[in-house]
């Protein structure tokens, strides 16, 4: 989302990959048709998250046509927008004209497959949505409009009441909108289970993802300045699939060693956790009884993961099975193929996972920073939940 956790030296290999304000959402769908015949072969949709002056933007490429290897987006900017970063596709900008082509792991879409990517940039006097989109030379049709710019979150006036996490009657479903100061208490506390150095945990009233508050936390790097926010929730009892849905944000890109920022004490490995962080640069679980990992800490294994976006809110979801050795992932939509487990042994994902047979039992969440070698980072959670019943973002 204890024993120290790093006894013993971790894996990483050297090629690391490489991957404010309020959110305004958008999603316009573009359907591309050949001038040759009528039939749809694509749709695009175009996600905006703005604020003044800059924007991120979730992009979803659907292949509607025949199976292509390899794919070339192509759009224009043209009121002066500039792509500034970009994630899981490779982005360059020439004057107002965009391409956006796949990475080596996303590049095959069959009929009805779909990517995504993300981009980050600047604007100034507008940020509409692009209306030419192309996908590999063909032409998309449609059009599409910006939300206004925003300014950033602050906290509600007393007369609004506010808003859920729009999680029902989950067991855990908290934006954090209860916590009545900058220190976590009540159903939220703070917690640095082995030993307590630098790092800080406190409730946020200026950047939230929905409401006016979020939990943040000051990560920094080595073993023993880690710091965590624990729920006082028992979640012993939650499954026999336990869905967990958090908005997360950070600063900084996870770091090639091992960190931790999701922990779930599971009473199947005697208290030891499971955990969900980065290595290498991109998302991972890490088993601390035996240091096994998902994926393969390996180029291949990597690769199939994903990174964890910067400077925008990140809907992260896990189901994790207390019947069997399985679990699964999602960054927004996307199942991440690499944080995947059914059982049955795949190369470079999870052959070393599934050494161990054993069925998880989570029983508490803490949410925080833990680095076992390098890497500082600021973190902000906010929605989340645990539930015995699939949960979207």
């Amino acid at each position: 989302m204890r024993t120290p956790r790093l006894r013993l030296l971790r894996r990483s290999w050297t090629a690391v990959l490489t991957a404010a304000g309020s959110v305004a959402l958008l999603v316009s769908g573009f359907i591309a048709t050949p001038t040759s015949a009528a039939e749809a072969v694509c749709r695009v949709d175009y996600t905006v998250n703005q604020w003044a002056g800059g924007y991120t933007a979730q992009v979803k490429v659907t292949n509607l046509g025949p199976a292509v290897n390899g794919w070339r987006l192509t759009w224009t900017h043209a009121d002066g927008q500039r792509v500034t970063s970009a994630w899981n596709a490779t982005v360059t900008q020439a004057g107002a004209s965009v391409v956006a082509v796949n990475t080596g792991w996303n590049g095959s879409l069959a009929t009805g497959g779909s990517a995504e990517f993300g981009v980050q940039g600047t604007w100034s006097s507008a940020n509409p949505a692009p209306t030419d989109f192309a996908l590999n030379g063909v032409v998309c049709g449609g059009t599409g409009t910006t939300p206004p710019p925003t300014t950033p979150p602050t906290t509600p006036p007393p007369t609004t009441p506010p808003p859920s996490a729009d999680c029902g009657s989950a067991v855990v479903c908290s934006g954090f909108e209860d916590q009545t100061g900058t220190t976590p208490s009540g159903a939220w506390q703070f917690a640095a289970p082995d030993c307590q150095g630098t790092g800080t945990a406190a409730v946020d009233s200026s950047i939230a993802h929905s409401g006016g508050r979020s939990l943040r936390i000051d990560g920094r790097a080595g073993y023993c300045n880690h710091a965590f926010v624990a729920s006082t929730t028992n979640l012993s009892s939650v499954g026999p699939v336990m869905y967990v849905r958090m908005w997360v944000r950070h600063i900084t890109a996870l770091p090639a060693a091992h960190a931790t920022f999701v922990s779930l004490p599971d009473s199947s490995q005697g208290g030891r956790a499971l955990r969900v962080g980065g290595q290498n640069g991109a998302l991972q679980w890490n088993r601390e009884t035996d240091d096994a990992t998902l994926p393969a800490q390996s180029p291949a294994g990597v690769a199939q993961s994903r990174p964890l976006p910067t400077g925008s809110w990140q809907c992260l979801r896990f189901a994790i099975d207390t019947t069997a050795p399985k679990l699964d992932t999602w960054l927004g939509d996307e199942q991440i193929p690499g944080l995947h487990a059914d059982g049955v042994p795949t190369q470079d994902i999870d052959q070393q996972w599934l050494a161990r047979t054993t069925p998880p039992r989570p029983t508490t969440l803490r949410l925080g920073w833990e680095s076992y070698g390098t890497g500082d980072d600021t973190l902000w959670f906010d929605d989340v939940a645990v539930t015995s019943s699939p949960i979207s973002c």
